[in-house]
């Protein structure tokens, strides 16, 4: 299978290697690799297909023990390293991986995209994006993300991710991620944040996106028209929410005490990052903390007034439970 990528690859270079026009914006595409052998050239070639053709990949390897870097090593090779650069990630998992990629002095674009890397891209996962970022001022902070089809090992597709229906918001990021780093695109001011606060403890870099982009009064589009499959398979560090025994899973993580943990370090990264807040953000990250901390019958209450709120019903009654039994 790569032998037969590695040719479509060369195919594509010549098309690869002609410098896009200086007015089509550049897209740098932040991929995170471990041991990803088995499905990574597709996801490259699903790269190379892209509508949006002014792209740089640069793939951090976090240290792989099988084919992956030569992998990289060879397809670097054919699309030449303004195309792809290959460097050697933190090892510290795949969150350090990405916070890390943000913060690489030499990555400079007008745009950005988090790629997993057995995924695959629909060809038209960043010219969509980048459509809805450039509607608006490029200085202030934008985070494009959204479903995902589901595919089987194979790439044989079986559903899609979950539906969230309600308005993407600080109040709704504090309490969930609604979105995967896989669908992410986001601008260069968005970038500029999460750059800045790179050294804090985060729970995964997704989340921290949506956090950080909508608490300092940034845009944040959810699509519900996905552009990404999302590969299910035993690999897999995160799934997809979209069955019941991943629900199940979820809840027995907040009843082990999970969840509590993660809003725990957001709410203790977001204080050391609080000048960067808008007004109406800092006065909900403190409302939502004291509503932590009080006793129950006040505790209801707080949260209430709060205002976070969860995508669905069951999720509300979720977080109704995690503030009954003091896990939130």
């Amino acid at each position: 299978m790569y032998n037969e990528a590695i040719q479509e690859a060369s195919t594509a270079r010549e098309r690869s290697s002609v410098v896009p026009s200086p007015t089509i914006p550049k897209v740098a595409i932040l991929l995170a690799c471990y041991n990803g052998e088995r499905f990574l050239a597709e996801q490259l070639q699903s790269i190379i297909q892209q509508s949006h053709d002014n792209w740089m990949i640069v793939a951090s390897d976090d240290g792989s023990c099988d084919g992956t870097l030569a992998l990289l090593l060879r397809y670097q090779q054919q699309l030449g390293e303004h195309r792809l650069r290959v460097i050697a990630g933190p090892r510290r998992g795949f969150v350090a991986n990405f916070m890390s990629l943000i913060s690489t002095p030499f990555i400079r674009a007008e745009y950005f995209a988090f790629c997993d890397q057995d995924d695959i891209w629909h060809i038209d996962h960043l010219s969509k994006a980048i459509a809805w970022m450039q509607s608006a001022d490029p200085s202030v902070p934008a985070l494009h993300c959204g479903r995902t089809r589901l595919i089987r090992e194979d790439g044989q597709p079986f559903g899609v991710s979950p539906l969230f229906p309600r308005a993407p918001s600080f109040k709704n990021a504090l309490v969930q991620s609604i979105a995967g780093g896989n669908t992410m695109v986001f601008n260069h001011s968005a970038k500029q944040l999460l750059e800045r606060t790179a050294s804090l403890p985060v729970v995964s870099h997704d989340w921290w996106a949506y956090l950080l982009v909508s608490g300092t009064g940034g845009r944040v589009h959810y699509s519900a028209s996905p552009s990404v499959d999302y590969r299910q398979h035993g690999g897999n560090l995160v799934g997809s929410n979209s069955s019941l025994k991943d629900r199940l899973h979820r809840i027995r993580r907040m009843f082990a005490g999970h969840f509590q943990s993660w809003n725990e370090t957001n709410i203790e990264s977001l204080h050391h990052c609080r000048e960067m807040l808008s007004e109406e953000s800092l006065r909900r990250l403190q409302a939502f903390a004291r509503a932590r901390r009080s006793p129950l019958p006040l505790r209801l209450w707080r949260i209430s007034r709060s205002g976070v709120y969860r995508q669905t019903v069951p999720g509300n009654l979720g977080l109704l439970l995690a503030a009954l039994l003091g896990k939130l």
